[in-house]
């Protein structure tokens, strides 16, 4: 009997760069971007700044070296930044905001939803306190959509309220927007609506719009100034990078599509509930579903031909531009009831 070729739900950053993208990286125009920056690099940062809106923004190789390097330029070393509890810059980042950036992380509860801390909790943690031997808070740290809840949203008038909360009590603010694309077009607004009142902001474009490798981190002129310097000190410099840029200027002009994402979403989780598994009504592009027994769940679903990860005790499957609503209802045939 054949296997059947597997559905991949794990993330959405497993996307190939299609004839189009594969296209544009051969014919990228490039330049020693460490000595006389790439081109078609700037061409790309001048394009994320104008999205996010921001001043100015960098290209690295990946969102968890764009988050260390704002956070590492935000900290001074014992300050303690407030973030989202199961924010990736704490679960998922291999403790880097405190052992390279000497923050002390302090998780915040989600009072005003999934992955959502109210304004209140925020100005109830903020500040300096008058102490010589007590915690500095100086930075919130917020993320958006927020993965290990599920890809839950943050809508405007909610984000600008942590904000101003953050920045009322002297704090900086940086934003994790690793899929801060999928959460504009989830709400129907422009990305820079998500960006209000913030200091950074990290975009991932490996994940959803089909970039093979890439992220951004923006904001002032300054900020990337120094940003540049930091990259270059964690090994992040790049020559020809245009060959790369090139693939995320074609992964911008691919933003709408994910409301298709969304849609292959909500038709896995509703495909799901029928089935009896114990799901969350997805807003963006990520399911969760919990089960008796994550380990035995996922196996049976690698054996079904089905791949997905495990997420704080749930199965997480996560749609994407590879996988298409045939394959999803493709899917849904080769699946019962949870394990």
């Amino acid at each position: 009997m054949t296997k059947p070729v597997a559905i991949d739900l794990r993330s959405d950053t497993v996307t190939r760069p299609d004839e189009k993208m594969s296209a544009a990286m051969a014919a990228a125009e490039v330049g020693d971007d460490v000595l006389d920056h790439d081109p078609t690099m700037r061409a790309l940062e001048e394009r994320v700044a104008g999205l996010l809106g921001t001043d100015a923004a960098l290209w690295v190789p990946s969102g968890t070296m764009g988050n260390l390097i704002a956070l590492s330029l935000h900290l001074q070393r014992g300050d303690r930044f407030l973030a989202p509890r199961g924010a990736h810059v704490l679960d998922h980042e291999l403790g880097t905001a405190a052992w390279l950036a000497g923050g002390m992380p302090q998780a915040l509860e989600w009072n005003a939803g999934p992955g959502r801390p109210t304004a209140d909790l925020v100005r109830s943690l903020r500040g300096r306190s008058t102490r010589y031997d007590a915690l500095h808070t100086t930075l919130l740290c917020l993320e958006n959509t927020h993965n290990s809840a599920g890809g839950s949203v943050v809508p405007p008038h909610e984000h600008a309220q942590l904000a101003a909360a953050a920045r009322d009590g002297g704090l900086r603010v940086h934003l994790d927007g690793a899929r801060i694309w999928n959460a504009a077009v989830a709400l129907e607004v422009p990305p820079a609506a998500l960006t209000v009142g913030v200091d950074t902001v990290q975009a991932c474009l490996s994940k959803g719009l089909g970039a093979p490798v890439g992220s951004v981190v923006a904001g002032t002129a300054e900020f990337v100034t120094e940003a540049r310097r930091m990259r270059k000190m964690l090994g992040g410099g790049v020559r020809q990078g245009g060959v790369l840029a090139a693939a995320g200027l074609v992964a911008l002009d691919r933003i709408d599509s994910l409301a298709t994402d969304h849609e292959n979403a909500r038709l896995l989780a509703d495909g799901l509930a029928e089935r009896g598994w114990d799901v969350t009504t997805p807003q963006t592009n990520i399911v969760l579903a919990a089960v008796p027994d994550t380990g035995r769940t996922l196996e049976r679903l690698r054996r079904a031909g089905v791949l997905a990860v495990p997420m704080n005790g749930q199965v997480r499957f996560v749609t994407h531009r590879d996988v298409g609503r045939d394959d999803i209802e493709d899917a849904l045939r080769r699946l019962g009831k949870p394990s």
